[in-house]
């Protein structure tokens, strides 16, 4: 066999069918589509429509929760770092933070920063500035002798009303008009 003999099998591949072209070509008039109705015409797309009956994604149980307030971590464990630190991808003396994360390609994804898991096993006195972490995480870099900076925690939506609350009640007492 030959680079110029390779084609493809008999009947791989077959010819579109022009159709519309007169009664004799044996695919004229109705082109195959049969008499009247929607499928009939052009522009017809009735995908999940049952005739009438309730379609399938409809009958069927819907499960599940899409939190809109949830938070997308990165999550890296300890054991991780300290791998990292041992091959020489982190620097252990440097403070680790998501960016420092992202460039050894642990971090992958977490729109609202790093949460840091306790699995694994953490030797190296290292210092973390992350969004979040787990207490077994923060025991483990405790007792390698390290330290994890974490943000200011913000105040509840709920803590927030009823601050908002007592000023306003404060307020009415003095006169003044409620704050927003």
């Amino acid at each position: 066999m030959k680079l110029n003999e390779l084609r493809d099998n008999e009947g791989a591949r077959k010819n579109r069918m022009r159709v519309g072209r007169g009664i004799g070509s044996g695919k004229g008039k109705t082109s195959g589509r049969g008499q009247k109705g929607q499928k009939s015409r052009s522009g017809v797309a009735v995908k999940g429509f049952e005739g009438g009956q309730m379609p399938l994604h409809m009958r069927l149980p819907k499960r599940g929760f899409n939190n809109p307030f949830g938070k997308d971590y990165a999550e890296v464990n300890v054991g991780t770092v300290q791998k990292l630190i041992d091959e020489k991808k982190l620097d252990g003396k440097k403070v680790i933070d998501h960016e420092a994360l992202k460039a050894a390609g642990v971090a992958r994804g977490g729109k609202h920063g790093v949460r840091l898991l306790a699995k694994g096993e953490l030797t190296a006195k290292v210092s973390f500035k992350v969004a979040g972490a787990s207490k077994g995480a923060l025991a483990a870099v405790e007792k390698a002798g390290g330290s994890v900076e974490l943000p200011a925690a913000q105040p509840s939506e709920h803590e927030k009303k009823t601050a908002r609350r007592e000023v306003n009640k404060a307020n009415s007492k003095v006169g003044l008009k409620p704050a927003k």
